[in-house]
């Protein structure tokens, strides 16, 4: 059987051995072997090994020109012979001793591959990390324990390999790189630009790795902002920095540098195979495509424990607030699941507002340390006026050196994006704050994100709850509004009831939250045709009796019913779901009504 066989460990055994992709495919289908790869996220780079076999989990931050190369070269050697060499997978041709390319030859075949540049996931929390860098093999050192060098010339020679016919086989143009090696890490002194600019990590307070990784088929499956896990062979080559190339095909050493970092600083991956990520929960990787559950009106009951035990620690986070806490979680177990022409559907923007006072100081980013806790990603942006009038929101293309160039809301899917605005103080949004509020508008009512090119602009899908926590009712948009309806005593005892929280994250039970929050948002739901058809009834009786209803409420109150029925472990909605989804927004809408007109404007442009 084919999954028997053993992923190939080098380029030349993916060549010789696995020439029938169908083969490779059902060895990658193995979750088992696929997560026995060392991950390359967490490994320092001075301890790899050239053309290790690898792994690397991040999002696609940038799309770079597709790029021709020799899949199979020929070469002649002293004494007039000639022999074809595989070339794919590789930066550097090999050669023997003596031997040179012929670059005519009629048995040379070129190939294309393109590269994309790759970030570990922005936003990754804490916890997720470790677990990620806890479970994953540790990739062999390539020194000794006593060397301080990232890159010795011994390690290097080590790396040279012997071909089938004894000889041993070159690297172009790294013999003399080698020698060089830390010059080559410290870019020299004609680097113009920074590490920084370079590795363009969305969040620069949180930086990210980044790795340029090569693929050679399926070029139309990989999309933008989207998370992926590819496995192939590592290249940190020294002589792949640009201080070791030549200008001709580059308009500026910038361009030039920007295409060619330092391998030491941004690794080459060269992957022969690849995962789409449904989560980046790395508790749940073994399920990352789940297999739909059938239909069923019957709460699980396991859900419906950890739901309760849910429900009570948000309540203690949330001034007592039974319904905000309902709505929180719906907003947690959120995603957009279908979208048309118009609308995204599923999204679940949130606004807590109506924030006591008292407690401003402090409360949000308390509030935001539970959060973090619970969710495999998110981030915390505080909306000050420098923050607005100063950050870069959305992604631009700088043509001096081809590359997208990121910004705070490029992140990966289901990345939770806590927006505080009890940070807001008066001022002026110069025109940079102007365009982060539309950038910040735009993503919350279409689920889109906008990449600046300078002459047009282009839409990228994109599926990030966003939950605004304001004093008064948000400036920015948002599909439900929910007031706080703070308890007095709870108010009173807010620090007690959040290290009461804390100490109610046991970690059993917290594990059980960072399960059920991801697998409730994959989870399958269905409304059947009886059911459809009561909503529609009770909506028409609705408008009948003058209750101020909408095509949008109604949208609404699906959305809602759907996460509550989730969030209780239904996969189809019940008359019980809907009722409740009713109630909930009565209530919601009861106390909208009592709320003071928003502070939010103080700042203004």
């Amino acid at each position: 059987m084919p999954c028997a066989m053993e992923l190939p460990n080098t380029p030349d055994e993916l060549a010789m051995q696995h020439k029938d992709s169908t083969v490779l495919k059902e060895l990658l289908k193995d979750s088992t072997r696929w997560h026995s790869i060392p991950l390359l996220n967490y490994t320092p780079l001075h301890k790899l090994k050239d053309r290790t076999l690898v792994r690397f989990r991040g999002m696609i931050q940038d799309m770079m020109d597709p790029e021709i190369y020799l899949e199979r070269y020929e070469v002649k050697a002293p004494d007039g012979s000639k022999r074809l060499h595989d070339g794919k997978y590789l930066d550097c041709l090999k050669l023997a001793a003596g031997e040179e390319i012929d670059y005519n030859a009629e048995g040379n075949v070129h190939g294309e591959r393109r590269t994309l540049f790759l970030v570990s996931v922005p936003g990754l929390n804490d916890w997720s990390r470790q677990h990620e860098q806890q479970c994953g093999p540790q990739i062999e050192v390539c020194q000794s324990a006593g060397s301080g060098k990232k890159r010795t010339l011994d390690a290097q020679e080590e790396a040279m390999e012997v071909d089938e016919a004894g000889e041993t086989s070159l690297k172009r143009q790294c013999v003399d790189e080698i020698k060089t090696g830390e010059a080559q890490v410290a870019g020299s002194g004609s680097s113009v630009l920074g590490s920084e600019y370079l590795i363009n990590s969305p969040l620069p307070s949180r930086p990210s790795m980044a790795c340029m990784v090569k693929v050679y088929e399926d070029f139309d499956s990989y999309q933008l902002n989207t998370l992926v896990d590819f496995v192939g062979f590592l290249s940190v080559d020294p002589s792949l920095d640009a201080a070791s190339l030549n200008m001709e095909e580059y308009d500026s050493l910038s361009e030039l540098q920007a295409a060619h970092p330092s391998p030491f600083l941004i690794p080459r991956l060269h992957a022969f195979g690849f995962q789409t990520l449904a989560h980046a929960n790395p508790l749940l990787d073994s399920t990352l495509r789940q297999p739909a559950a059938e239909n069923s009106d019957e709460a699980n009951p396991s859900q419906l424990a950890v739901h309760k035990d849910l429900r009570i620690l948000l309540k203690l986070c949330l001034f007592d607030d039974d319904l905000a806490a309902e709505y929180l979680l719906c907003h947690l177990i959120s995603t957009v699941y279908s979208r048309t022409q118009m609308e995204s559907i599923g999204k679940f923007a949130l606004n807590l507002c109506n924030l006591p006072k008292e407690c401003l100081q402090h409360y949000t980013t308390k509030l935001y340390q539970v959060l973090e806790l619970l969710l495999p990603a998110s981030h915390y942006l505080p909306m000050t006026l420098e923050t607005m009038n100063t950050s870069a929101f959305a992604p631009k293309k700088d043509y001096e050196t081809n590359k997208l160039v990121s910004g705070l809301l490029q992140l990966a899917p289901h990345t939770h994006l806590v927006l505080d605005e009890t940070c807001m103080q008066q001022g002026k949004l110069e025109a940079n704050g102007v365009h982060a509020v539309q950038h910040l508008a735009h993503l919350i009512n279409n689920q889109e994100l906008k990449c600046d090119f300078q002459y047009y602009q282009i839409d990228y899908q994109a599926n990030i709850p966003v939950l605004v926590l304001s004093e008064g009712r948000s400036m920015l948009p948002s599909d439900f509004v929910v007031p706080i309806n703070a308890d007095a005593k709870a108010v009173e005892l807010l620090d007690e009831s959040l290290k009461a929280a804390h100490h109610y994250l046991q970690p059993a039970r917290l594990q059980q939250f960072r399960k059920f929050l991801t697998t409730a948002r994959l989870s399958q739901f269905s409304v059947s045709e009886e059911h459809t058809e009561m909503i529609q009834q009770e909506f028409v009786d609705m408008r009948k009796a003058n209750v101020k209803s909408n095509a949008d409420d109604l949208h609404g109150l699906l959305v809602l019913s759907r996460l509550l029925g989730i969030a209780r472990g239904k996969q189809a909605l019940d008359k019980e779901t809907w009722q409740l989804a009713i109630e909930f927004e009565a209530k919601r809408r009861q106390r909208l009504q009592s709320l003071p007109k928003s502070s939010a404007t103080q700042m203004r442009n």
